[in-house]
């Protein structure tokens, strides 16, 4: 697949799990979104600091209204030249916080294409529910 971003599940050792598995937490995958960037178009840096700004790395497996373990913040990497900046990122993001982050960085594994209706869901629902504060990236 080629598209830019692609909503799935990682990390867990359930091959090609549903949604509904993975809503049971009995998968050990995160839903995740897989992004995929020219580093001439934008750096890792930068994705990394947009990323920080809408979740927040002090929760443990929730975002927003959203509870469970494949709800836990995580950047997967598929490059392990990328973990070093990914490491040290997450340091000066900790000087932000009182609360110690809880972002997992592992490489990606097991990662599954998530249900034709998972992806561009803001698109094809765009009353549907997000946690995302989109205001947060205006000034950005």
């Amino acid at each position: 697949q080629t598209k830019a971003q692609i909503s799935g599940y990682s990390q867990g050792k359930v091959f090609r799990p549903t949604y509904q598995q993975v809503c049971t937490g009995l998968t050990g995958h995160a839903e995740v979104v897989k992004i995929v960037y020219d580093p001439e178009v934008i750096s890792l840096a930068r994705i990394l600091e947009l990323y920080l700004r809408i979740i927040d790395p002090t929760l443990v497996n929730q975002q927003g209204n959203d509870i469970g373990p494949q709800y836990r913040t995580g950047i997967y990497y598929t490059d392990e030249s990328d973990r070093e900046l990914i490491v040290e990122t997450l340091k000066k993001e900790q000087e932000k916080h009182n609360k110690p982050l809880v972002v997992e960085v592992e490489k990606l594994h097991n990662f599954f294409i998530a249900e034709d209706y998972h992806q561009d869901y803001l698109v094809k629902n765009p009353r549907g529910y997000c946690h995302v504060d989109m205001s947060l990236l205006e000034d950005a």
